[in-house]
């Protein structure tokens, strides 16, 4: 899934987040908004990535989609 589909449908996409990195916040997740930018940036700092592994597992997961 590309990130236009994932960013349109946000709400639903949020749960299947929600499921892989727990460890981000409510907050966190409405801030996002469906940005990849944002979501590997809460990542890194939820989970102490760095900044290509975040970037790795975000693609990962959503090419899982």
């Amino acid at each position: 899934m590309n990130w236009d589909q994932i960013a349109g449908s946000w709400k639903q996409m949020m749960g299947a987040a929600r499921a892989k990195w727990g460890d981000i916040t409510d907050d966190d997740w409405t801030q996002i908004a469906g940005r990849r930018d944002e979501m590997v940036g809460a990542i890194q700092r939820r989970y102490g990535l760095a900044r290509e592994e975040a970037e790795r597992e975000v693609d990962d997961w959503s090419q899982g989609m």
